[in-house]
């Protein structure tokens, strides 16, 4: 039973190996948005993304690492709209 469960481990890692390159279905899942928002990303190069015949693909460490650059990019921003807004409010 321990050979099983070795391969049994085994072949887990080679799913998730398997899952670094995802397809539109997958990455949009992965991200959390639609298809059609995934394909717009694409189009306008927003997006890490390479083409595979005639199928977009999409390396999961890429999206990972883009998503982190986003999120790094989000956050001040994010902190100065409330200000920005209560002043704007304030002055009116």
């Amino acid at each position: 039973m321990a050979v099983l469960r070795a391969n049994s481990v085994e072949g887990e890692n080679n799913m998730a190996d398997s899952r670094e390159v995802m397809n539109i279905r997958q990455a949009s899942q992965y991200l959390g948005v639609s298809p059609d928002t995934l394909y717009k990303y694409v189009n306008e190069q927003k997006i890490p993304a390479f083409k595979l015949g005639n199928r977009w693909r999409f390396k999961k460490s890429k999206l990972d690492q883009w998503m982190e650059e986003k999120s790094m990019e989000v956050e001040p921003r994010g902190k100065k709209k409330p200000r920005a807004a209560v002043k704007a409010a304030g002055s009116q």
